[in-house]
């Protein structure tokens, strides 16, 4: 917090800072005007007070007092018994007596400085005048730029945990979206980050065995991960490829690790969620062959649908997100396998308690994720309840698989950026809305179907919808690149920020952007990469935590006052 205090040159007198009070006193055109840290405060008539009342008439400027003591003793006027200690009644009683002056003067000043923090108190005004020059304290400055983010407190979610699954399809959570919901998506996209950072440690598969197990740090600790999965491309390349860059032989291999199933493992978590979740994580593209499927975007019959009449809406799905599902490795099985027996294996043994299971996933990963709830529900008898919170996915199939999904009780939150082109392939733009509505008349039904199920690029989403827009974001550029839009951490940043529609982000988001700024810094603003590096440049030890610029790292910073315009922050206040 900073404060411009600018006392008149005749406050230097002696005089004049020994006969405060009288001198107020004689100021009658102070008498008539309203307080600076206060222009609604008035007193009655009856109080006994150095301000005369005022009338609502009042228009004339308020000038300044002649000393910084008389603003200090008009500040204890307003705050009156808010800090009603004994100690301070005494210091009070010490300054209109005249004893201990420059004692006091030094109290009040802190005082003052720490009454600033009661944003209640404050003016329209002095509001009005932090808010444009943009001042941020040093916490929340270390806040912003802390490599670990700060979380709200967890709630007990206990007998809703249903409701915050997708039981009612999320119904009055989204817009506003509930304070609880917000954490438990945050929290499964960071699990999905745990599975990009377990990949890019170790992305080589082996050729002539089964992989190793490998070790995967999730950022909760309540969960204990129990199987490695791996996807499969069911094309390749030549071998003569890999001659040709042989470091790079994991961007043509055909199978990849992919995921994790992990499962809550701590019993006060397990009480705080009212049950044992089960948690799938997929990440997204990142091998060339994975690219080469993406692209397969032809819709092909499930496995299990046979043949209808062209009235009825038959079940389609991407044809590479279908092989990528389902084709088995030299020494892997398909990632479809490993889901099925990895969660029959775990319900066996938590036979009894109440469980969950949550698949999440981003961009190829969402698309999987999908495919993965529908499989679950099909073939896994007694399945517990299934949830889908996808990150920037693609439209995964038609709306004859919509239906299915619907139909099968799996519940899907899609995390959409507006600003994000994946979420509308592949297909062709269909205004959905308008064809929900055409689907109302039963002649043009008829019609949609027998169209859908001859068209090959007849694609629709899922689910329900939760839409954000980067374009809303502080710190964004509104022109950020499509890496930008799509990337997951600037999709946490997002959905931290969200409060509802009409309010896209909220005041006090907590997140911190130092990932943001690490690995999307152009497309953050110009003024928070700059202020950012002044704060790094500045500030050495948290340099060394932060890591951002270490060549700087010898700076340090003498008063911490200096911290407080470093950045500015639309989170301040």
């Amino acid at each position: 917090m900073q404060a411009c205090l600018n006392p008149p040159t005749q406050a230097s007198s002696p005089s004049l800072a020994n006969n405060t009070y009288s001198s107020l006193n004689k100021q009658s055109s102070f008498l008539r005007r309203r307080s600076l840290l206060n222009p609604k405060f008035t007193r009655s008539p009856s109080s006994k007070s150095i301000y005369n009342p005022i009338s609502a008439s009042a228009t004339t400027e308020f000038k300044p007092v002649e000393s910084l003591q008389s603003q200090i003793a008009s500040l204890d006027k307003l705050l009156g018994n808010s800090r009603s200690s004994i100690q301070d009644q005494q210091q009070k009683q010490q300054q209109i007596n005249g004893n201990s002056r420059d004692k006091n003067s030094r109290n009040s000043y802190k005082r003052f400085f720490d009454a600033l923090n009661l944003t209640g108190m404050w003016s329209e005004k002095l509001k009005q005048a932090v808010e444009e020059n943009n001042l941020l304290s040093p916490k929340q400055l270390q806040r912003l730029f802390s490599p670990s983010p700060k979380y709200s407190p967890r709630n007990s979610l206990g007998s809703r945990w249903l409701e915050y699954h997708g039981s009612n399809d999320w119904m009055g959570l989204l817009d506003p979206l509930d304070e609880n919901l917000r954490r438990e998506i945050v929290r499964y996209g960071e699990l999905i980050q745990a599975a990009y950072v377990a990949f890019h440690e170790d992305p080589a598969m082996p050729t002539d065995k089964a992989p190793s197990p490998r070790h995967i740090q999730v950022p909760d600790r309540s969960y204990k991960v129990t199987k490695s999965l791996y996807a499969t491309s069911s094309v390749g390349l030549p071998g003569w490829v890999d001659n040709v860059a042989p470091d790079l032989g994991w961007m043509t291999q055909r199978s990849s690790w992919i995921g994790y199933v992990a499962v809550c493992d701590d019993q006060k978590e397990i009480q705080r969620m009212g049950r044992r979740d089960i948690v799938i994580a997929l990440r997204g593209t990142s091998t060339c062959l994975e690219w080469a499927e993406n692209v397969r975007d032809l819709l092909v019959n499930l496995e299990d649908e046979s043949e209808h009449g062209q009235e009825h809406l038959q079940a389609k799905v991407e044809c590479g997100f279908w092989n990528l599902y389902k084709t088995r490795g030299a020494h892997t099985p398909s990632l479809a396998e490993s889901i099925t027996q990895e969660v029959r294996r775990l319900m066996e043994l938590y036979k009894g308690e109440s469980l969950s299971i949550t698949i999440t996933g981003h961009s190829l990963g969402a698309a999987l994720s999908v495919l993965a709830a529908d499989e679950i529900k099909k073939s896994v008898e007694d399945a517990p309840p299934v949830a889908v919170f996808t990150f920037g996915g693609p439209r995964v199939g038609n709306r004859g698989f919509a239906n299915r999904i619907k139909s099968n009780g799996v519940k899907v939150l899609r995390i959409v950026n507006s600003q994000d082109m994946i979420t509308r392939v592949p297909g062709m733009f269909v205004n959905e809305t308008l064809d929900h509505k055409l689907r109302e008349e039963v002649k043009a039904n008829t019609v949609l179907n027998i169209l859908d199920n001859n068209m090959p690029w007849a694609y629709s989403h899922v689910g329900c919808e939760l839409r954000l827009d980067s374009k809303m974001s502080p710190y964004l550029k509104p022109n950020a690149d499509v890496a930008c839009c799509h990337d997951l951490e600037a999709y946490l940043h997002l959905v931290d920020g969200f409060l509802a529609s009409d309010c896209p982000y909220r005041a006090n988001a907590k997140r911190s952007l130092y990932k943001l700024v690490t690995e999307q810094g152009s497309n953050v603003k110009k003024l928070y990469i700059s202020k950012a590096k002044s704060f790094q440049s500045r500030k050495a030890d948290m340099l060394r935590k932060l890591s951002l610029d270490r060549s700087n790292s010898s700076k340090g910073l003498t008063s911490p006052l200096a911290l407080q315009s470093c950045l500015p922050s639309p989170s301040a206040y």
